[in-house]
């Protein structure tokens, strides 16, 4: 009953008030396989590297007990590399470019032993890419999928059409927004479920998420942190921590789906702690336990 991930494995360059690094590790599917990781131990990953991806990431991911048959390698290619800033605002990245390299022509292939996964993510890659996947898979329990700002403005209708093969969908503040042309975020979610999913988690920041379905509302607070270091990933992450709690409890009740929505938020608090995903390399279970504690206490009344 494994969870299957597809989506971007990539190095970073990335500049924050707190500093600067290059070519560090990051992608979607990283970001969210590691901090499934912390709560469910059957992780496949599908992605593509180049031949100058660092052998010391690889032992990273296997060390977290990730599955990585998926992961193609391109030889004589270059992995994809993404570079941006948060000066102004540690709530929206300024890119300063994006080299797909062999990520350009991603077709995702599945093992035979992916296919039947229980649970699967699609990332915020080509929705025709998304749909390829789910052509590929069998009878999943539950599909979580994420969307970005530029599928919404240049593949809507396959990206609806994806929409309509999912259960949860995942996204953020604005996203919702120019999704729907709603500026209401309960009015863009109630709005989103008439396109098909089931449930929709809208992610606000430093504000916290919602989750909506046609009968239950949710409303969950950020973890109150004094200082940001590096925001990339950390959508990412609340989508791995949230995922892999869930598939832990093995069932989508309301109730199980309220904790996974914290479990998730704290993973991704985690995560901004730090550049890259050196936090979750130190990170441990007793770690994450208290924070969780201590956002239930936060929202008791």
């Amino acid at each position: 009953m494994s969870i299957l991930v597809v989506g971007s494995v990539a190095l970073d360059s990335v500049e924050t008030p707190f500093g600067k690094v290059e070519n560090v590790l990051g992608g979607s599917a990283t970001y969210f396989s590691i901090a499934a990781s912390f709560f469910y131990h059957d992780i496949c990953l599908v992605g593509v590297v180049g031949t100058d991806f660092p052998q010391q990431h690889v032992d990273f991911l296997i060390s977290r007990g990730i599955d990585l048959d998926g992961l193609e390698q391109i030889e004589g290619g270059k992995t994809f590399r993404w570079g941006g800033s948060y000066i102004d605002d540690l709530n929206a990245a300024e890119t300063h470019f994006t080299d797909l390299n062999v990520f350009s022509d991603f077709q995702p292939k599945l093992p035979e032993s992916y296919k039947n996964s229980s649970y699967v993510f699609l990332a915020n890659i080509n929705p025709e890419l998304q749909m390829n996947v789910l052509k590929q898979i069998t009878n999943p329990k539950l599909v979580v999928c994420d969307t970005m700002n530029l599928w919404i403005g240049i593949s809507l209708p396959v990206l609806l059409e994806t929409l309509r093969k999912v259960d949860i969908l995942i996204l953020n503040d604005a996203e919702a927004r120019q999704l729907t042309g709603e500026n209401n975020l309960t009015q863009a979610g109630k709005q989103i479920l008439t396109f098909g999913p089931t449930r929709v988690i809208i992610k606000k920041g430093e504000h916290g998420a919602i989750s909506l379905t046609e009968s239950t509302f949710f409303s969950a607070p950020a973890y109150p942190l004094t200082a940001v270091f590096d925001p990339t990933g950390a959508g990412d992450s609340f989508a791995g921590g949230f995922m892999g709690s869930l598939a832990t409890a093995d069932n989508v009740s309301e109730q199980s789906v309220r904790r996974s929505i914290i479990n998730g938020t704290v993973i991704a608090s985690f995560n901004v702690e730090d550049f890259s995903l050196d936090r979750q390399q130190t990170l441990t279970p007793e770690e994450i336990d208290e924070r969780f504690r201590q956002l239930e206490e936060i929202v008791r009344f």
